[in-house]
């Protein structure tokens, strides 16, 4: 298992990724989180959820080996996929969702994270849009729950690394805290959550999506759009290639 779950008597669903060495999500791993967040609606014993990893950061993005070996578009077709479905699982999800993100969130990490309720971050954790370095176009449905226009657009077109620090200054990271307390501090925060009235917490959820209106499920599909076509004409392709050879990222070794 990639994904290990955790209950507590609260009701805190810890949901905890583990794939070494860096953490890069593959088409698996994705139907795996959706399928959990999915099945959250019928467990009212669940009242909230933090999204946290082990092992060197958050997410080191999806995994672009996976994609490039994959035969024909499968690859880029089945991340895609997999990356919509579970920003929606994420966002629609029954309850609140709590990312507690350290040292890194590269790319799918950022569409992660954006979708969630609430992120915490540790000091020093870097956010780096990686899509154009990778041949891709999407994310910034996600991405705009965590930056505004300009900054989104500037980290989008350089792929150069957002600090947690600047991101909490614009009130999208809740709090900013030392590496070795930030689990403890999502599951305090989840449990306050938890504590609450859970039908009452789960409508409010439901209100708020209602009246935010990110239709991240519509709109990420259209950036996508563009994506497919860099595939067709194998633009995409190249960047990846480029990618996976470590001639291009400065700011994780590939997986």
């Amino acid at each position: 298992m990639a994904i290990h779950q955790r209950l507590s008597e609260s009701g805190v669903l810890e949901l905890v990724l583990d794939i070494p060495p860096v953490n890069a999500v593959d088409i698996g791993h994705l139907r795996e989180l959706v399928d959990i967040l999915d099945g959250i609606e019928a467990r009212d014993e669940v009242r909230a959820v933090v999204l946290r990893s082990d092992g060197r950061g958050f997410v080191g993005g999806g995994d672009v080996k996976e994609v490039q070996r994959l035969p024909g578009h499968e690859g880029i077709l089945g991340q895609a996929h997999g990356s919509c479905a579970a920003s929606v699982a994420l966002h629609e999800c029954a309850v609140p969702v709590i990312a507690a993100v350290h040292e890194y969130c590269i790319g799918l990490g950022v569409l992660l994270a954006g979708s969630c309720d609430v992120v915490l971050a540790s000091e020093g954790t870097i956010f780096v849009l990686a899509e154009v370095d990778n041949g891709a176009t999407g994310g910034a449905i996600q991405a705009i729950g965590l930056m505004p226009d300009k900054r989104l657009r500037t980290a989008m077109f350089t792929c150069e690394p957002v600090p947690a620090e600047e991101l909490h200054g614009y009130g999208s990271i809740q709090n900013v805290v030392p590496v070795g307390e930030l689990a403890d501090a999502a599951r305090a925060l989840a449990g306050t959550i938890a504590a609450k009235p859970p039908r009452v917490v789960r409508a409010a959820k439901r209100a708020i999506n209602g009246s935010v209106g990110r239709r991240i499920r519509d709109l990420y599909r259209q950036e996508l759009s563009y994506t497919y076509e860099l595939n067709l004409t194998g633009d995409a392709f190249a960047a990846r290639d480029t990618f996976v050879t470590g001639t291009r990222t400065g700011y994780l070794d590939s997986p």
